[in-house]
């Protein structure tokens, strides 16, 4: 069911006019974002019709834009993506450990989004792979799903990477499963130290290969012993990571992905209202406990369209990530091999004969079977309805 607010609503309200007075601050991967919001499920797209086998009953479908920052788009991919990854779950606990960058990195990564995000992946897994293969700790082979998430429940700037990992891990001479502690993975402090290492030597590597770019009130890091002072309370502020409770199984596991892996700064479920003095919606104060923390902020229309657009992504970039036994090709082989030492039943098979699920929505007025009668081109609508006669013969045939 639609909400009453949408943010493609408000792209189409102020998207022009925001548009006309910043477009020379908007990237081009920004405008596309505007326009596929704003044009998603129209007619702009194009669509088809829909009639029912049994009654008849008929209806419209706009196409979706299929953009990874629209609202609308990301339930269908969100339940393609983890029918895809339930056969690498295993039958042990996850963890869900988050690391966050300082907001002084979080200063830089603006300016410097696909550089600063890669490297916040590659330091936080190598992280946990380092500590989890350390004999003091774990001494296992472990394997992760890591998801960027580059803003806070205010949709403000704040780059995190939320990872789900089994409890325990394949010994380093492959021979058994190690598991970890009931309630205990690796020791957070420990890995904010190394991570903190790790990310801000190559940090530091970029910056001396002329790769990082600064602006305005940052212009002056260009310079290297600006840069390495800007840097010196970092390195003694401990670096965040966070280690929750491990998940009572992969079903739990599975429920908790579908709401991190395709989400985006805002979803329209949030959103309260859209008028003149601006837009409010829901959001989390994670300093308040209880119901405290559920509020309600309103932002100037042109403040929440920059917040939005702060968080599209650089084209190419992957945020959802596979690491350890997880990592691509291997993974096949890593997962069957910890199967073996868990004991474990392989999930089926799946049969390739099988005809695809029907994802349509069933007729409302009878609930029988909806099929495509007519399809229709971007910038245009059906004229008319199909009659019962036309959609007999076309279904028969």
């Amino acid at each position: 069911m639609r909400t009453s607010i949408e943010v493609a609503d408000i792209f189409r309200v102020a998207g022009p006019t925001y548009r006309k007075a910043h477009g020379g601050h908007l990237s081009l991967a920004q405008f596309k974002v505007m326009s596929a919001v704003e044009h998603c499920r129209t007619a702009a797209l194009g669509g088809h019709v829909e009639a029912c086998e049994d009654c008849g009953e008929w209806r419209i479908a706009y196409n979706s834009c299929r953009n990874r920052h629209c609202p609308k788009c990301q339930g269908a991919a969100a339940r393609t993506w983890l029918a895809e990854r339930e056969a690498d779950l295993l039958p042990v606990g996850y963890f869900h450990v988050v690391f966050t960058l300082p907001a002084e990195i979080a200063a830089i990564a603006f300016y410097n989004k696909a550089l600063v995000y890669d490297l916040l992946f590659k330091a936080a897994s190598e992280t946990m792979l380092t500590i989890a293969a350390d004999p003091k700790h774990l001494g296992a082979r472990i394997g992760m799903t890591a998801v960027l998430h580059t803003w806070g429940s205010a949709m403000t700037h704040h780059p995190h990477v939320h990872m789900i990992v089994p409890s325990g891990g394949i010994s380093l001479d492959g021979s058994r499963w190690i598991s970890s502690r009931p309630a205990f993975l690796l020791p957070v402090r420990v890995l904010g130290k190394l991570f903190r290492r790790l990310f801000l030597t190559r940090l530091l590597q970029l910056h001396d290969a002329g790769r990082l770019a600064f602006f305005g009130s940052a212009a002056h890091l260009t310079d290297r012993r600006a840069f390495v002072r800007y840097l010196s309370p970092v390195r003694k502020k401990r670096w965040v990571v966070y280690a929750k409770p491990p998940f009572a199984g992969p079903e739990a596991v599975l429920a908790y992905l579908s709401r991190y892996t395709h989400r985006v700064a805002i979803s329209n479920s949030r959103l309260i209202s859209f008028d003149e003095t601006g837009v409010t919606f829901r959001y989390k104060d994670y300093r308040r406990d209880g119901r405290d923390r559920q509020q309600i902020m309103t932002l100037a229309t042109v403040e929440f369209i920059r917040r939005f657009l702060l968080h599209v992504l650089p084209r190419g970039f992957h945020r959802i990530r596979h690491y350890g036994l997880l990592a691509g090709s291997s993974r096949k082989i890593s997962i069957a091999r910890a199967r073996e030492l868990l004991n474990a039943v392989p999930p089926p098979a799946d049969d390739a004969t099988d005809e695809p699920n029907d994802i349509r929505p069933p007729c409302p007025c009878c609930g029988g079977r909806m099929i495509v009668v007519k399809v229709f081109e971007r910038w245009r609508q059906p004229r008319g309805p199909p009659d019962k006669a036309t959609t007999n013969r076309e279904s028969a045939s």
